[in-house]
């Protein structure tokens, strides 16, 4: 086997779902972390059961990489199609890719916050790509724009139902998570977002319609770019 496509969907009270596939979209593996902190310690007995290298590993996560480090200065208007100075009444929630998520009708994002203010199961998700990253190449992923891309296209995976009784829109999520890490690396889709330094948000196909004005961040790149 050449290489494998991981995804996982963060979750609190029933555990992590993780798919991973083939490089033909079998289903290689179908799991649930107990517990977020687990997930590393399972994904490394499949790569090590499978033999693959990390070097060899695609992960999608379904959850937020970071939190905001403070608010965002810039809002997007899309009526106008362009950046303003965030106004004071603006809370400035979420990063540059999730703006471009939102702007370009894929999906509807949950902003990421502040650190201090960031919910449990986002949390988790910011210590997996962490914890992960030295299993494979780590990207941020949002099933909900995958799913919308996905739609009337001939994307096929192979998936285990036996894996589903936990949560079936979980898993789910999941192996699409994996289906579009996947698509990103072998080329097929794109990444979004970056421009504030906060990473970015990975799709299995290019945009539609790009909006040029809103995948350009307006103060340049602040930090270091993460995928």
């Amino acid at each position: 086997m050449d290489s494998l496509a991981v995804g996982i969907d963060v979750q609190v009270r029933r555990g992590c779902p993780i798919a991973v596939l083939g490089p033909d979209g079998s289903s290689v593996a179908a799991l649930w972390a107990e517990h977020p902190e687990a997930a590393g310690s399972l994904l490394g007995e499949v790569l090590d059961r499978e033999g693959i290298a990390p070097s060899r590993v695609a992960i999608g996560i379904d959850a937020p990489r970071m939190p905001l480090p403070q608010p965002r200065p810039y809002c997007w208007s899309g009526a106008a199609r362009r950046w303003r100075p965030r106004g004071g009444k603006q809370r400035g929630l979420g990063r540059h890719c999730e703006v471009a998520i939102s702007a370009h009708r894929l999906a509807h994002p949950q902003w990421s916050p502040l650190a201090g203010e960031a919910p449990e199961w986002m949390q988790h998700g910011f210590q997996l790509y962490e914890s992960l990253a030295p299993l494979g190449r780590t990207y941020e992923a949002f099933p909900s724009a995958s799913y919308r891309q996905l739609r009337d296209t001939e994307a096929k995976i192979e998936v285990a139902l036996g894996a589903f009784g936990a949560g079936p829109k979980d898993m789910l999520d999941a192996y699409v998570a994996a289906l579009t890490a996947r698509e990103y690396e072998l080329g097929r889709g794109c990444a979004v977002g970056g421009g504030d330094g906060l990473g970015t948000i990975i799709l299995p196909r290019p945009l539609q319609d790009p909006i040029e004005e809103v995948l350009a961040w307006p103060g340049g790149s602040d930090g270091p770019d993460h995928q």
